[in-house]
């Protein structure tokens, strides 16, 4: 290390570029008073209560893979967003007496709407399916059917966000940047939390994905599936003009220096956000063109899943959970059915049933179910009775007090359904589960109690369920 230019005296020392003020006064006076408080202080004090819920220090790689705190039957989510709220009535909760009433008056005074669909007792557990999902049905008893989810506000954004970060007010993370915060992930040329749209930004933006107070680089990777290749999903995956070699060389002198500078000053949460994205995105150039390249795929595994943009998408995220990516979303839109109900909710599952049907068969032959839950749902329900608006042809208007989803594989408890809504399916009223019991049952198969895994932020510590959540037990095994 040289002290100085041999011609002039300055110092060619590359560390006095970082010189601050701070070190100036250490230098000169508080050097040894500094030293004398490091050893009075707990060191594991020195980081936020974040790390040690965690289990890590800043210093090393967060996106590391680390063991859950307790038992996990899964360890890794995938996460299919019935985007605009599908009628649970016609899908999953069957109402005969509903059907019964049909054209009625009933509850607050509207007409009811019994549900134009059949359902048909499936699987060994004979658990009654609509005929809109009799692909999905084929594997009831994997899933665990919840009739009796609820949640606080039938508005498609607010609900949205909140189903997929626990907050209705202040901006928090996603349920997938705390997986990943918690977890890590087992692929490092990969992000850890890739949410997958066939198109524009899903109704609450980016925030659905986003990482909120925690650390940017646990935020969903979004990726628009609507594009060919994997150079239009992914853009810029390739740089023309530099080698991986010098991009290694650039990348190594610039952590050099970030962390010549973070010896001197307190760490910049966007800089270093930003510096992991860069190295994420270098690593990305070969594992993300492997895994998004569906060519791979043989010609009868594509068939399977159907070579429709969902069928894509389903394929997709099977191969990112096979590559170790921690947590997968996919976003499947379209679900808000004010008119037009039996034409258009018809439709939409169309879209998905085979594709979904594959990805539980795939994941299954694969041995994956066992280690991979998937979540189906939308953000709330629909009412039992004809929209309001007077369509000629109507469908259903908003319900926060009843709607389902349905859990499989990751340790869930298949063949069952959990809770039940009152007769006309209007309100959940038997073993209710909040939108909070579902992420704390989630975070539960993946081996985390919800009400420790938490973040220090603005004085206090934060966590996916707020205040509140319960484990639902039954639905795991």
């Amino acid at each position: 290390m040289s002290d100085s230019h041999p011609c002039c005296g300055v110092s060619t020392n590359i560390e006095d570029y970082f010189l601050t003020r701070r070190k100036f006064l250490n230098r000169v006076g508080m050097g040894m008073g500094a030293l004398g408080l490091a050893t009075m202080l707990n060191p594991s004090e020195l980081f936020s209560g974040t790390d040690a819920a965690a289990g890590f220090a800043p210093e090393l790689n967060p996106l590391a893979p680390r063991k859950a705190p307790l038992p996990a039957s899964a360890k890794a989510v995938i996460h299919i967003f019935a985007q605009g709220a599908p009628s649970h009535i016609d899908t999953w909760d069957p109402k005969p007496e509903l059907v019964r009433m049909d054209g009625r008056s009933i509850g607050d005074g509207g007409v009811a709407m019994g549900s134009p669909f059949k359902f048909t007792p499936m699987g060994r557990s004979g658990i009654p399916v609509s005929e809109l999902f009799s692909g999905v049905g084929a594997h009831i008893d994997d899933m665990a059917v919840v009739r009796s989810m609820y949640t606080d506000i039938p508005a498609h954004e607010v609900a949205t966000v909140f189903m997929n970060t626990g907050s209705l007010r202040i901006t928090k993370p996603s349920m997938g940047s705390w997986v990943v915060y918690g977890l890590g992930t087992e692929n490092q040329n990969l992000p850890g939390f890739i949410t997958l749209r066939n198109g524009g930004l899903p109704s609450g933006g980016a925030a659905n994905y986003g990482s909120a107070f925690l650390p940017g680089v646990f935020q969903g990777s979004s990726v628009n599936t609507q594009n060919a290749t994997v150079q239009q999903m992914i853009q810029n995956i390739r740089n023309p003009y530099i080698g991986s070699g010098e991009q290694r060389r650039q990348m190594d002198f610039v952590k050099q220096l970030d962390d010549m500078r973070n010896a001197e000053i307190q760490k910049d949460q966007v800089l270093e956000t930003r510096l992991e994205s860069y190295e994420i995105a270098f690593k990305m150039q070969a594992a993300a063109t492997d895994a998004f390249d569906l060519n791979k795929e043989s010609e009868a595994t594509r068939a399977s899943y159907g070579n429709t943009p969902q069928g894509k998408q389903m394929l997709l995220a099977r191969r990112l959970v096979e590559r170790g990516v921690r947590f997968v979303q996919v976003w499947h839109d379209g679900w808000d059915h004010h008119q037009d109900l039996q034409e258009r909710i018809t439709k939409k599952a169309r879209e998905v049933d085979q594709p979904i049907a594959a990805l539980l068969a795939d994941l299954k032959q694969r041995g994956l179910l066992d280690s991979t839950l998937v979540v189906w749902g939308g953000e709330f329900g629909r009412k039992p009775t004809r929209d309001r608006n007077g369509y000629e042809n109507p469908g259903r208007d908003h319900n926060a007090r009843a709607f389902s989803v349905w859990l499989a594989g990751g340790g869930v408890k298949g063949g069952q359904v959990y809770g039940a809504t009152d007769q006309f399916g209007g309100e959940a009223v038997t073993d209710k589960v909040h939108v909070h019991d579902l992420h704390a049952t989630i975070l539960r198969a993946l081996g985390f109690d919800h009400t420790k895994l938490t973040y220090r932020f603005n004085g206090r510590d934060f966590r996916l369920t707020d205040v509140a959540g319960n484990i639902v037990s039954p639905l795991l095994a």
